[in-house]
């Protein structure tokens, strides 16, 4: 490949690439803010176990390190990243699910994390998305 189509491919990145990982950014960006809002409120309140609270901030800012390295290898086209984009925009799906069954301001929650995972789930098996990151392929080395 020429230096010339090695820049063309990395400059044509279709708007659906860049929306998916847009999607996982803010998925990424979400989990860590919930992450910190829980370990800083478990610090400083009064929580049943600090060690819960600790936990759980630091499991939710860890997890949001997953969609964060994903949405970093959508925009600049690197074919693993679209599985932990798939898997990320899956696990989400059943917390929405959760999140629209409760009986407080969460079910808006639950509804924005719903479109945002279904929007996800059909940016990244979008044809143009799977060509850009050059999945699926025939005869490429």
């Amino acid at each position: 490949m020429s230096s010339t189509e090695r820049t063309t491919e990395h400059t044509s990145r279709p708007a659906r690439l860049t929306a998916a990982a847009a999607v996982a950014g803010i998925e990424a960006l979400a989990l860590v803010a919930g992450g910190l809002y829980v370990l800083v409120t478990g610090v400083t309140g009064s929580p049943d176990s600090l060690t819960q609270a600790v936990t759980g901030g630091a499991t939710l800012v860890v997890l949001g390190l997953f969609p964060a390295a994903a949405a970093r290898g959508l925009l600049l086209r690197r074919a693993w990243s679209r599985g932990p984009a798939i898997i990320t925009q899956i696990l989400a799906l059943p917390v929405a699910w959760q999140l629209l069954h409760t009986s407080s301001a969460m079910i808006l929650a639950g509804i924005a994390l719903a479109v945002l995972a279904v929007t996800g789930l059909v940016l990244l098996v979008n044809p143009a998305t799977t060509e850009a990151l050059g999945i699926g392929r025939r005869g490429a080395a």
